[in-house]
């Protein structure tokens, strides 16, 4: 059972956390034919379009209200409209996901009332769905924006039908990557399941080339999709962030559900892929016998490196939960972790403490390590502590593909193996060969 701890300061440095209208604008875009719309100042939507597209090296559709002080100060209603009408002039798109920012959220903006406003001066939006998540960006972290868009997806778009019985729903939480998403559809699939992902990011955002040009996202989960979830037969919450949505489709049509909160490692997998054949009434495909053999050689292969070695994680709170329950089946040890914002999941991780803080308390904390993990800005910290880094979570800005990393099921727990030990056996030879050119010095 973890202590969490919140630090007595009264600023923030060096920020770990991203916003959580970030979060939601990430949600959105797995969905086909939307435009996510920031209603705050162009800054905001700058800000956040410049950290995915450096993250994913993708062109990434956002508009925004374009916020100034005068309208800041008389409200933001003509600005939200104008916004809207422009995009379905300009674009079509068959979704806007709009979200709010710090701005707004601190004037207090009622923007159901604007969109309630809106739709009646103007009947010709009744086709277009306008899902409101509400987002500011000076309390909670990415993944709660993510989780707030997700929950007002199936809160809006679906309708109620007859049950499929092959027909799931996948949640999946902001700790996937599109890779992940990818993996999993395979996964699930392979037991002749039909998986509807909220959101679809490994259609969207896996690193594809289109046929053309288009303003809006090309690829993701549908519209038509989306207004069939009622007929699933079951829902996969991946990610304990993704809880809320579960329950509001559960309460909507009766969907039963499932958390799972991690699928990397051996014990989480097995217990997912015994799920999946106890959904669709078929045995676990021999290739995914085959992958558990695979995963268990590279753990024999792998152990001797991970064995004591001290770790210290930021991460978000369900990235924070995979990474930790890993790290310890391996035999590592959690130096210290820190997070970016609230989660059920902090006070019963298995470790001492956890820190929700910034990067200044995670380099205070982190000397000692043998290794870090974070997004690409804890490289700096690495390199002044001399410690290594291994690069999860969002952004990373300095390596490449990104959106095809996978770190669910056994081929991605391998890949997390490897990746990581590695990095460990590069430090030990390099603390050799410092040991040598001291011994050889004198």
């Amino acid at each position: 059972m973890a202590i969490a701890i919140i630090p007595e300061k009264s600023v923030t440095v060096n920020p770990l956390k991203q916003s959580q209208a970030l979060g939601a604008s990430l949600a959105f875009l797995g969905l086909k034919g939307t435009m996510p719309l920031f209603h705050g100042s162009q800054g905001c939507t700058a800000f956040a379009k410049v950290v995915l597209v450096r993250h994913f090296r993708e062109a990434i559709p956002l508009a925004t209200t374009a916020m100034t002080e005068v309208t800041t100060i008389l409200g933001g209603e003509e600005n939200v409209e104008q916004a809207i009408l422009t995009l379905v002039e300009k674009v079509q798109p068959e979704i806007i996901g709009l979200c709010t920012t710090g701005l707004t959220e601190t004037r207090g903006d009622d923007m159901e009332m604007f969109l309630k406003d809106i739709r009646e001066r103007h009947p010709e939006l009744n086709h277009l769905a306008i899902i409101f998540a509400p987002t500011p960006d000076f309390k909670g972290a990415l993944q709660d924006g993510f989780a707030v868009a997700v929950e007002s997806i199936v809160k809006e778009i679906p309708k109620a039908g007859g049950i499929k019985p092959e027909q799931i729903t996948v949640l999946a939480g902001s700790a996937l990557t599109p890779g992940d998403v990818l993996e999993i559809r395979e996964i699930v699939t392979a037991f002749g399941l039909e998986p509807i992902f909220v959101p679809d990011l490994g259609a969207s955002l896996d690193g594809h080339l289109e046929d053309g040009y288009t303003p809006i996202t090309a690829s993701g989960t549908t519209l038509k999709q989306l207004r069939s979830l009622g007929s699933s037969a079951f829902t996969l919450a991946l990610g304990e962030s993704m809880l809320g949505a579960a329950q509001i489709l559960e309460e909507r049509f009766g969907t039963s559900y499932q958390v799972f909160r991690d699928l990397t490692g051996l014990e989480p997998v097995d217990q997912f892929l015994q799920k999946l054949s106890l959904l669709s009434g078929n045995p676990v495909p021999e290739k995914y016998r085959r992958q558990r053999r695979q995963l268990q050689d590279a753990m024999l292969d792998t152990h001797f490196y991970f064995s004591s070695k001290r770790v210290s994680l930021a991460l978000e709170p369900d990235l924070l939960w995979t990474i930790v329950g890993f790290l310890q089946s391996m035999g590592a040890e959690i130096h210290n972790a820190v997070t970016t914002t609230r989660s059920p999941l902090l006070e019963i991780l298995p470790i001492k403490n956890v820190t929700i803080g910034d990067l200044e308390d995670f380099e205070k904390l982190a000397l000692g390590s043998d290794l870090l993990i974070g997004n690409s800005n804890v490289n700096t910290i690495s390199k002044r502590l001399s410690i290594p880094l291994y690069r999860l979570g969002i952004p990373i800005y300095d390596r490449l593909g990104n959106g095809l990393f996978t770190k669910v099921g056994y081929r991605g727990t391998i890949e997390l193996l490897f990746g990581m030990g590695n990095l460990f056996i590069e430090q030990e030879e390099s603390s050799m060969m410092n040991q040598w050119s001291s011994v050889i010095n004198k």
